[in-house]
C-alpha cells in the first residue's frame, strides 16, 4: 500500500482502492460535487454513495466532469430497504444508474439485510452482474448468520461486506469469517462520529506524528479492511488520505484492538 491508488483484489478479480471517499449526508449539488472534485485532485479513485443519500446525480456529474478516465474511478451505490425484492431492486438499480449517468457501476450493494427480502434482492444483483451492468456485487451490514444464510442459496459469494467498523467495534468474528470466505470487509463510519478523543489515540498521534483519524484509518488498512471516511471539507479529505507514509507496529495494532467495546454508533443490523 503505497498511495491512494493502492488496491485490493476482490474475489472476482476486480481491483478496488483500499481507501475511498464516503458521501453520506453530503448535500446534492455543489457540496457533493466539490467534495469529489477535491478528493480526485488529492488522488482518491473510489467514491461510495447510495440511493438513500440522495446525491447520486451530483456524484455522477462530478465523475463525468473529472479529468480522470472513467475506468480509473471506482463508483459504489446501494439499493435501499424499501426497494428490496427482485423486480423492485432491478428497477432501483436502473434508476441509480440513470441518476449517476454512468454506463456501469463498479460495485452495487444490498444496503441492509431486510428480513424476508435480501435473498430475492441478491438474485437481482446476480442478474445485473451477469449482464455486465456492474463489475462487482456485495452486501452491507450483514452479520455472519446473514452471510451464511445468503450463501446457502446463492450462485455468487458477495465480493464486499460493508459494515460499521472502528476501534470501539472491531467485529473480529465477522472479519475472520469474511477473510475465510473471500469477502472483503469494508468500514463505514470508521472515525466513530469523530469521537476520537481517547488517551491511546492521543499517545499514538504523538508517537507517529499523525492525527487520531489518520491512526485509525491506518489501523483499518493494516487489519485488511477497506475504509471510506466521509467528509466534505477539503483539508479533512486531504488529511484522511495521508495514511500511506507510515506503519503502525504490531503492538500498537493490538492496543487499538483492545479498545473494542462492541459499541455501535449506527443501527444494529439485527434490530434496525
Amino acid at each position: 500500500m503505497k498511495d491512494l491508488q493502492a488496491t485490493t483484489t476482490l474475489n472476482n478479480g476486480v481491483k478496488m482502492p483500499w481507501l475511498g471517499l464516503g458521501v453520506y449526508r453530503a448535500k446534492e449539488g455543489e457540496e457533493v460535487i466539490s467534495a469529489i472534485r477535491h478528493a480526485v485532485e488529492y488522488g482518491y479513485r473510489s467514491i461510495d454513495t447510495a440511493a438513500l443519500y440522495e446525491n447520486e446525480e451530483g456524484v455522477g456529474k462530478a465523475v463525468r466532469e473529472s479529468s480522470i478516465p472513467r475506468e480509473e474511478l471506482f463508483i459504489t451505490s446501494k439499493v435501499w430497504n424499501t426497494d428490496q425484492g427482485y423486480d423492485s431492486t432491478l428497477q432501483a438499480f436502473e434508476l441509480s444508474r440513470k441518476k449517476l449517468g454512468l454506463d456501469y457501476l463498479d460495485l452495487y450493494l444490498v444496503h441492509w439485510p431486510v428480513t424476508g427480502k435480501y435473498k430475492e434482492t441478491w438474485k437481482a444483483l446476480e442478474k445485473i452482474y451477469q449482464e455486465g451492468w456492474v463489475r462487482a456485487i456485495g452486501v452491507s451490514n450483514f452479520q455472519v448468520h446473514h452471510l451464511k444464510d445468503l450463501m446457502a442459496d446463492s450462485d455468487l459469494v458477495p465480493a464486499i461486506n460493508q459494515v460499521e467498523y472502528h476501534p470501539h467495534l472491531t467485529q473480529k468474528d465477522l472479519l475472520s469469517f469474511c477473510k475465510q470466505n473471500g469477502i472483503q470487509l469494508e468500514a463505514w463510519r470508521p472515525l466513530m462520529n469523530g469521537k476520537l478523543d481517547l488517551p491511546l489515540l492521543k499517545e499514538l498521534s504523538e508517537k507517529y506524528n499523525k492525527t487520531a483519524a489518520q491512526i485509525v484509518l491506518r489501523w483499518d488498512l493494516q487489519r485488511g479492511v477497506v475504509t471510506i471516511p466521509k467528509s466534505v471539507t477539503p483539508h479533512r479529505i486531504k488529511e484522511n488520505s495521508e495514511v500511506f507514509n507510515f506503519t503502525l507496529s504490531d503492538e500498537d495494532l493490538e492496543k487499538i484492538d483492545a479498545l473494542n467495546e462492541n459499541r455501535r454508533y449506527g443501527p444494529d443490523p439485527d434490530n434496525f
